[in-house]
Order: structure tokens, then C-alpha cells, then sequence
């Protein structure tokens, strides 16, 4: 722990560019104040070349990271309990390193409990942010409350998940409702202009329509391949040859590299498709400013997409449980239900609806409430050991 003489110190640690994307602007603005010296961890997929190496994206932010390698051989499940005590004893070194006074982690994936584990297990309190939440078709689902249970202080996306949150026997008093902090984005990045964009993605907005399209292992269904659950989608997107498509990587999940390679050869026999590593935030989100819509199974599509006024086709089980607006058309992940979702999703009542909805993860000062909560949170430290709060 730091000297109490000094400004106490926050750490975030980053594994991927979505995450990233989100942790961006909390650590830039509390960077930025007197209150907290901040440093930030990079680890996973950020120092991944296959991935787009996005370290070089936190360091265009301003910070320079310290990198923590968990690689693991191998793209199975196997292969991520083992990138998983990688991460955990990466943390370890870094945490000895950074000696930080709390550390502040997003949402879900498996190297968060490794990061949460050490952390817990050095007596660091953890900042958590998007707990609470359901998506029942990910082993996400259930890594995310194991984090809320290791976490002191919690910082949620809607009242139903700070609700949910306190339900677990967390106290109402560390639980706070912040809204989330990608909305927060989608109003206050700024967007890249079209020449701009089209010069960079390789496409041309007047061509017509245009789909976003993210798709990731849905790592709890146990039916057909994630690859083969993939090609159904790209099967559908051949319905609809008027629509230019843009293609990003999956995350590093078990079983992703199969939808990498087929990502790869769609795009490669396609005219109007191009696959893309990583976008980076804002290259991302003004996309989603110019387009039509939104296909695959991304939280992106249920948290940020509805801010853009554009439908979202929200497909199979990956992102089941949670709250979305009325945008988000659910769908199964057969090449028909899919493509009868894209055709309800370009119609024009769609596309007029998609313009009027209120996103429930919107809420005032999101940005704010989160930069006030952490400060307020380490100045009051060291606390007393965190009980469990019956109802």
C-alpha cells in the first residue's frame, strides 16, 4: 500500500480492447483531477499481435501500462483455466510492483477472477464495475457475480442490477447505480467524420446499408460449434447482398479461432465486406453513428447500439437475461431466424423505432458519479472487513 503522506493510488487493469474502451475515460478523468496517482495493468488480449496488439491504445491514451503476460497454449476451455493462473500469478507481480491501494476491474471474463483473486488475496479492495447484470448464455454470467462477491465497492449499469447486487449481500451503502459508462460514450466521444472513416474501413456509406457485425463463442451452449453457429450468421448476411458489411475479431474465448478464420474467408470472397483486429473506441463507435445496423451477440448491441438510434439483432443465447431495449430484436442462431431478424431490423418501422427508444443504461453524469464514487471510496480507506448484508 502506498505511503498515506502521498495521493492513494488506483490501478486499472485492462484485458481487452472492449474493456479498455470503457475504463478509458474514468482513468483519464481521475488521471486528470488531485485526487488519485492512477496507473493501469495491461494484460490478455491487449498484447496479442493477432489481435491488434490494442497496449498501443492505452498508451495513445496517455498512460504507460505495465504489461502483464498470461498466455496459455491452446483455444480451448482447457487452455483458459490455465491462462486464468497465469493471470492470477501476473497480478501478483504486478500488484507487488504498483503496490496499489485499490484496483479498479470491468465486468465478466475469466482473466478478471484471476485478477479479482489476486487482488482479494493481497487484501487490495476492488473497484467493480457492470456487476449485477445477467447473460446467461456465457460462463461470464457466473465469473461476474464470483467478482461482485470479491469486490468492496460496486458500481452498476441500472437500479435492477444494483438491486440485484444488494441481493447478493453486498451493502446497499458500496452499491451504486451509475448507469453505464459505454452510454456515457456514445454521447461524448467524438465521432470521426465519414471521409474520414470510409478512407479507413475501405467502404463507402452511400453505398447503402451498412451492418456492424461482432460475434463470440457463446461459451455456455452446448449444442452445434461456435464456428458453425457463426457460419449460420454469415449464411444470413448473404440474404441481404445490398448490405456492406463490417466484421470485427471475437474476443480470445475458448473455441474463437474457428470464427476467426471464417471471418477471414467471408471477407476475403465478399465485395462489400472487411474484417477488422480491433477498431478502437472511437473508430468503433462512430461506425455504429453511420450505420444501419447491428448484428451478433456483443453486450455492445444491448449497452451502446440503442444510443445510436439503430436496431440490434441480438442472436442466440450469449446475451440472454438481459434488460435491452426495444430495439434489440432477439433471435436463435439458424440462418433463418436470423435473416427474418436483419429484414425486421432494415424495415422501416424498425429503423423508426430504433430512433425514439430511451436506452435504460442511460442515466445523468455516469462519468461523474463513477470518478466521485472511486475517490470517495479510497479517501475513506482502510475500511473494516466487508460482511455479508442479509436482507
Amino acid at each position: 500500500m502506498t505511503d498515506k503522506t502521498t495521493r492513494p493510488r488506483v490501478v486499472f487493469v485492462s484485458s481487452t480492447r472492449a474493456d479498455w474502451g470503457l475504463l478509458s475515460p474514468v482513468a483519464r478523468k481521475l488521471r486528470d483531477g488531485a485526487d488519485v496517482e492512477v496507473r493501469v495493468v495491461a494484460t490478455n488480449m491487449h498484447l496479442l499481435p493477432q489481435y491488434g496488439m490494442t497496449v498501443d491504445e492505452i498508451r495513445a491514451d496517455g498512460f504507460e501500462p505495465l504489461c502483464a503476460d498470461m498466455s496459455a497454449e491452446g483455444t480451448d476451455e482447457a487452455s483458459r483455466v490455465r491462462a486464468t493462473a497465469a493471470c492470477t500469478a501476473a497480478m501478483a507481480d504486478a500488484f507487488e510492483a504498483l503496490a496499489p491501494d485499490a484496483v479498479v476491474i470491468l465486468g465478466d471474463r475469466y482473466e478478471m477472477l484471476g485478477v479479482a483473486t489476486a487482488a482479494a488475496l493481497m487484501r487490495i479492495p476492488i473497484v467493480h464495475i457492470a456487476g449485477g447484470e445477467i447473460s446467461e448464455g456465457a460462463v461470464d454470467d457466473s465469473l461476474r457475480h464470483a467478482i461482485t462477491k470479491l469486490s468492496s465497492l460496486h458500481l452498476t449499469a441500472t437500479e435492477a442490477y444494483r438491486r440485484r447486487v444488494v441481493q447478493m449481500g453486498e451493502n446497499p451503502a458500496t452499491v451504486v447505480n451509475t448507469g453505464a459508462i459505454g452510454v456515457w460514450n456514445t454521447l461524448n466521444v467524438p465521432r470521426i467524420a465519414a471521409p474520414e472513416l470510409e478512407k479507413f474501413l475501405g467502404i463507402n456509406f452511400a453505398d447503402g446499408p451498412v451492418a456492424v457485425v461482432t460475434y463470440h463463442p457463446a461459451t455456455l451452449d452446448r449444442g452445434d460449434s461456435p464456428a458453425a453457429r457463426f457460419s449460420a450468421l454469415l449464411d444470413a448476411l448473404d440474404d441481404f447482398p445490398q448490405l456492406t458489411c463490417v466484421i470485427t475479431y471475437p474476443n480470445n474465448d475458448a473455441n474463437s479461432e474457428g470464427i476467426i478464420r471464417l471471418v477471414e474467408d467471408y471477407a476475403s470472397r465478399r465485395r462489400n465486406v472487411v474484417a477488422f483486429k480491433s477498431l478502437g473506441m472511437r473508430r468503433y463507435l462512430s461506425l455504429l453513428g453511420l450505420a444501419s445496423v447491428c448484428v451478433g451477440n456483443s453486450s455492445s448491441g444491448i449497452v451502446e447500439v440503442p444510443s445510436f438510434g439503430i436496431p440490434t439483432v441480438d442472436v442466440g443465447i450469449r446475451q440472454r437475461g438481459r434488460i435491452a431495449a426495444a430495439s434489440v430484436i432477439h433471435c436463435g442462431d439458424s440462418r433463418e431466424d436470423i435473416s427474418r431478424a436483419i429484414s425486421q431490423a432494415l424495415s422501416p418501422d424498425m429503423q423508426a423505432l430504433a430512433r425514439s427508444v430511451t436506452n435504460p443504461y442511460f442515466k445523468e453524469c455516469t462519468l461523474e458519479l463513477m470518478c466521485r464514487s472511486i475517490v470517495d471510496f479510497v479517501k475513506s480507506l482502510p475500511r473494516a472487513e466487508k460482511k455479508f448484508y442479509d436482507l
